[in-house]
């Protein structure tokens, strides 16, 4: 089975004190801890409320594992597993043993991270460490695969495998698989996120699922976003301002990217899926209504040949972006948009662009010449392989696979040694 062991998140989790791992379904957080973290004592509660301990698979009722949990809290390291359904007393008892042992807590609910336990006033910031676990990094990925597959699919397949629950799945060529995989499961990918709001939240629900499908669609914007939902009736009035906390939700669960816009007198911001399976996903529900609909093959096939080039950007961006410490921002300017630029403290230090297709022209080299020129700092063009071009570029480094492989091994290490 293959297995990606996230050394750049497991180095987050070590250690004395109280952890909190939070963020969407399905992106390893149980299956990290249970496979490559040390701990005591492992609980799980399970949906009716009845508490599971995973050592002995004995059950016990809620009020049982509260009065024994002052107890376990001095025995080693202890794992509460989905800890929200606990009743609200639990977060009384945490508060009252802070301090105590060694705690590691996991949930995949929004509400209750970013209300209960990253809000504003909680008693317990500063108690509990809260640790995100998102997608898998992307150097890790692409260094991992690098002992599968080379070339234009270790490409391909790290921009999607950062998606934990393809990494066991996957069966190159990676095209094929991806449509394969939407064909059967489209149902489910829906869920990583549907599932992530409480019965409490279930009437904004439609919100959050139609600023999903309006970003997969190209609406980046809050603007664009906001004229969207108004369309749909799902908001009173057509605010921006409105969606500010959707947005933000979204954001801080790493169900969204943030990335500002420069080349503009009014700061705003562009909002991009941080997941390029749900970027797909949301595209064919928008499209299509894949999960609703009977839907040709063929028509996933051709949804993942028009999105992938544009994945393929994202994940070189933010990869150059961690390797290098640097942030992305969107260009805005007239007649001009880039497909990588990452800014420093104060200005620009890269840009880019990602030309992923079998073939480019002398006259397409030129313009990318002409677009970069304008920039005083590292320029870069990313190819599948340095045989699709016509020739070589003046003034500009190519990347393929390999310079970025070697890339992301330098910087894996540099990351994983500080």
């Amino acid at each position: 089975m293959r297995i990606i062991r996230r050394r750049i998140e497991l180095s987050k989790l070590e250690g004395e004190g109280w952890k909190m791992l939070y963020g969407r379904r399905k992106t390893g957080k149980t299956f990290l801890v249970r496979n490559f973290l040390d701990y005591d004592e492992f609980f799980f509660v399970e949906r009716d409320g009845l508490v599971r301990d995973l050592k002995d698979g004995s059950t016990m009722t809620h009020r049982e594992f509260m009065r024994l949990f002052p107890r376990l809290l001095k025995g080693g390291k202890v794992v509460v597993d989905e800890f929200h359904r606990l009743p609200p007393g639990f977060l009384d008892a945490l508060h009252a043993y802070s301090g105590r042992g060694e705690l590691i807590l996991i949930t995949s609910t929004l509400w209750l991270a970013k209300r209960k336990l990253l809000g504003t006033g909680s008693p317990l910031i500063g108690v509990v460490e809260p640790v995100r676990i998102g997608l898998i990094d992307e150097r890790e990925i692409l260094v991992e695969l690098s002992r599968e597959v080379k070339g234009r699919e270790l490409i391909e397949a790290a921009t999607y495998l950062r998606e934990p629950l393809l990494v066991p799945l996957y069966r190159p060529p990676l095209r094929e698989f991806l449509a394969d995989y939407l064909s059967s499961s489209g149902l489910l990918i829906g869920e990583l996120v549907g599932e992530t709001f409480t019965e409490e939240e279930r009437e904004l629900t439609e919100v959050y699922r139609a600023l999903m499908k309006g970003i997969a669609d190209g609406k980046e914007t809050s603007t664009e976003l906001s004229s969207l939902l108004y369309s749909l009736g799902l908001i009173s009035k057509d605010n921006p301002g409105v969606l500010q906390k959707y947005l933000t939700t979204l954001t801080d669960m790493g169900i969204l990217r943030k990335i500002p816009v420069t080349g503009k007198r009014r700061k705003k911001f562009a909002y991009r899926h941080s997941s390029p399976l749900l970027d797909l996903h949301f595209y064919l529900e928008a499209k299509y209504a894949y999960t609703e609909l009977e839907t040709p093959r063929e028509f996933i096939r051709k949804a993942i040949d028009e999105k992938l080039p544009r994945h393929v950007e994202g994940f070189i961006e933010r990869f150059l972006a961690k390797a290098y410490g640097l942030r992305p921002v969107k260009i805005e300017l007239p007649d001009l948009e880039l497909d990588v630029a990452l800014q420093g403290f104060k200005r620009l230090e890269l840009v880019g662009e990602v030309k992923w297709k079998k073939g480019i022209k002398a006259s397409e080299i030129r313009r990318v010449e002409e677009k970069l020129s304008r920039f005083k700092c590292r320029r870069v063009l990313v190819v599948p392989d340095e045989g699709a071009l016509e020739r070589k570029p003046r003034g500009i480094e190519v990347l393929t696979p390999e310079e970025l492989l070697e890339i992301a091994e330098e910087s894996l290490e540099t990351s994983l040694a500080g």
